[in-house]
C-alpha cells in the first residue's frame, strides 16, 4: 500500500473522512472499484435462474439464504463485452437506495482504503457514453483504479423494474 493509501484518518470540513474504502474488482482488462459501505457480501458463482419479461440488462435471480435478488452482469450494463462466467467469477450484493442486487463481476481482488486526494473527476476527453457511471478515477502507483458510482450504474425507475 502507498504512503497516499496509509494517509492517517483526518476529517474533512464537512465532519467526513478523508479516506474512501473501497472493494476492487475487475470488468474484462480494466480493475473498478466500489464503496465497501454499499457492499453487502461478495458470493461465488450460483446456479442464476432467468425469469420472463424480465428487463435485457438483468441475468435473472438467485436464492440467497431464503432472498430472492435479482442479478446483472456489471460489465455489460455499463457497455463493456460480453464475456463468458470463470473460475474467478464472483456475485457482489449490494444495496442501491434500499434494493438489494447481484453484479456478476470477472474477479473480486482487495478491499482497500484511498485517500481523497488521489482521486480525480473523469477527463472530459475520455467522452465515452460509460462516463455517466464514473465517479472518479483514482491514481494508483502502477495503474489507474475507477471508481463505480452505484447510484447511477442503476437509475431509480430500473431500480424499480428489477425489485422483487
Amino acid at each position: 500500500m502507498n504512503t497516499d493509501q496509509q494517509k492517517s484518518q483526518e476529517f474533512d470540513s464537512d465532519g467526513s473522512y478523508d479516506l474512501l474504502q473501497v472493494v476492487t474488482f475487475n470488468l474484462r482488462d480494466e480493475e473498478y472499484a466500489i464503496e465497501i459501505l454499499k457492499v453487502q457480501e461478495i458470493i461465488r458463482m450460483i446456479p442464476i435462474t432467468r425469469v420472463p419479461n424480465s428487463p435485457e440488462f438483468v441475468n435473472g435471480v438467485i436464492n440467497l439464504r431464503g432472498k430472492v435478488i435479482p442479478v446483472m452482469d456489471l460489465g455489460k450494463r455499463i457497455g463493456l463485452p460480453d464475456k463468458a462466467e470463470s473460475a474467478e467469477s464472483r456475485i457482489i450484493v449490494v444495496e442501491i437506495n434500499h434494493t438489494i442486487i447481484g453484479f456478476i463481476v470477472d474477479r473480486v481482488n482487495i478491499v482497500l482504503r484511498l485517500s481523497k486526494d488521489i482521486i480525480e473527476l473523469t477527463p472530459d476527453l475520455v467522452g465515452n457514453h460509460n462516463k455517466e457511471y464514473i465517479r472518479g478515477i483514482a491514481k494508483m502507483q502502477s495503474n489507474l483504479l475507477i471508481l463505480l458510482d452505484l447510484n447511477k450504474v442503476l437509475q431509480q425507475r430500473e431500480l424499480a423494474e428489477v425489485e422483487m
